[in-house]
């Protein structure tokens, strides 16, 4: 079983890397991008002997706790 883990700044924090990207993006040619967030992904393999529901509780203890900044940012959890 494998879960996955998006992590994104909360709105209203600076972004600048996503800033950066979308900079860059206007520059070659792409003026449509208005807003550009960038984030991390954490693909974590898991014992097939748990269940969806344990996995996901699991996982998302994980996140709070080590995985990403509850002040500065929002996780998402997909269980797979």
């Amino acid at each position: 079983m494998k879960a996955k883990v998006f992590v994104t700044f909360k709105e209203g924090i600076l972004d600048p890397q996503g800033k950066a990207v979308q900079h860059s993006l206007e520059t070659i040619g792409f003026g449509e991008v208005l807003n550009v967030r960038q984030g991390k992904l954490f693909e974590v393999a898991l014992d097939d002997g748990l269940t969806k529901d344990d996995a996901k509780k699991k996982v998302t203890e994980m996140a709070e706790k080590l995985l990403a900044n509850p002040v500065m940012e929002n996780f998402e959890v997909v269980i797979e």
